[in-house]
């Protein structure tokens, strides 16, 4: 750990992991495989869809509802058969309402080895537009519904969007939360220490994201493939410093064929290295904790 503290909002201090921290191993790549199995409230629709013209004001947008909803109808069951068949866990940042709808699927993910990260109760709930007293009954709220149905309480907390409330950390704090993942200053985690206690802040790296990558930027299945193997070789051959790098699939985005097989080509690809450690979220919490001490 270096000596040097970096002070932010909200009486939170920062300490970062210097540059002699490697990953169990000697390694300094670690990849963590991450999906976004995600929902909206009743009354509610994806901001973002795949049709580019807009539709007038106030008009509720079925088709994006309708294209949010292939994740739980289809992607999740796909993603999760791609990683099983290369024996890979995940962390699924998942809905708290999916615990009321898809309860099945959430005792299935943690009865195979995956994590599952709290992400609000849906995705229209963003704690940064939230009251303090609404930002606490939400992870109420999500952690009580995912403990209930999948039998294992949540460690770790994603906000949608990755916007919290600047309160976020000692809130997760009280929860009881080992790690948050709403930051991106950094590729590798850090300690956040408020008056309650202290957490982990597991930055969110974007560049293997299918998110932006198809809606945003419109490229291929194959240039994320592309794009992550690059990253890959760059960073074992040039990086000297500990590095997070974070595949991510959304189960509706690359839940759907013409992504689930980029998704898995990565999967297969970290899972037949030793030169590079792929962990969970939680699994990097804990050896950041026990070897800082």
């Amino acid at each position: 750990m270096s000596g040097e503290l970096d002070f932010v909002a909200r009486d939170t201090r920062v300490k970062r992991l210097d540059r002699a921290f490697r990953w169990p191993g000697g390694r300094h790549v670690a990849v963590i495989l991450n999906l976004a199995y995600e929902a909206w409230s009743d009354g509610k629709a994806p901001g973002v869809g795949p049709m580019g013209n807009p539709l007038p004001a106030g008009a509720f947008d079925t088709n994006a509802l309708s294209w949010g909803h292939y994740g739980v109808a289809r992607g999740i069951d796909r993603l999760l058969r791609k990683l099983d068949r290369h024996q890979a866990r995940a962390s699924v940042m998942t809905s708290g309402v999916l615990a009321e709808r898809t309860p099945a699927v959430l005792k299935r993910m943690v009865d195979a080895g995956h994590e599952i990260v709290a992400h609000s109760w849906a995705q229209d709930v963003i704690p940064a537009t939230l009251t303090l007293e609404q930002v606490k009954s939400d992870i109420d709220r999500t952690t009580q519904a995912i403990e209930s149905v999948s039998g294992k309480r949540p460690v770790g907390w994603i906000s949608p969007r990755g916007t919290p409330s600047r309160d976020g950390s000692r809130l997760l704090i009280d929860a009881g939360y080992l790690w948050q993942g709403d930051v991106f200053d950094d590729e590798r985690p850090y300690i956040q220490t408020c008056e309650n206690g202290r957490i982990v802040a597991i930055p969110l790296t974007m560049e293997i994201n299918d998110l932006p990558h198809a809606m945003r930027f419109g490229r291929s299945p194959r240039d994320f493939v592309t794009l992550f193997d690059d990253l890959l070789a760059n960073v074992l051959a040039a990086e000297e410093e500990s590095v997070i790098i974070d595949v991510t699939a959304h189960c509706h985005v690359f839940g759907r064929p013409n992504g689930a097989w980029a998704y898995e080509a990565i999967v297969k690809t970290v899972m037949g290295r030793d030169d590079v450690h792929v962990a969970t979220r939680e699994e990097i919490a804990d050896y950041v904790l026990k070897t800082s001490g």
